[in-house]
């Protein structure tokens, strides 16, 4: 049996792979949603920055350790705009 990621682990591991300001995670067992800050999504349409985010996960998502993820992925400036109404708990 696969044994799921903590949010924290994929957070870690997430910031190590990815040039990320900042990254917030939230999970239901195997189901993760994912909010991805980063400058570099600027010029990235949302197909590229959702695959950008996919990449690193491709491995957990195949062993079964990830089921479902949902990602929501802004610049640091939207970021700062949708976090005064989106603020993550």
């Amino acid at each position: 049996m696969v044994i799921a990621m903590t949010t924290q682990e994929l957070e870690a591991f997430l910031l190590a792979q990815l040039q990320l300001h900042e990254v917030h995670v939230k999970s239901d067992g195997s189901h993760f949603n994912i909010i991805a800050v980063s400058d570099d999504f600027a010029d990235m349409t949302r197909v590229k920055r959702q695959q950008t985010i996919y990449a690193p996960l491709s491995d957990k998502i195949a062993d079964g350790s990830m089921h479902a993820v949902s990602i929501k992925t802004f610049t640091v400036e939207q970021w700062r705009k949708e976090k005064l109404f989106n603020l993550p708990q």
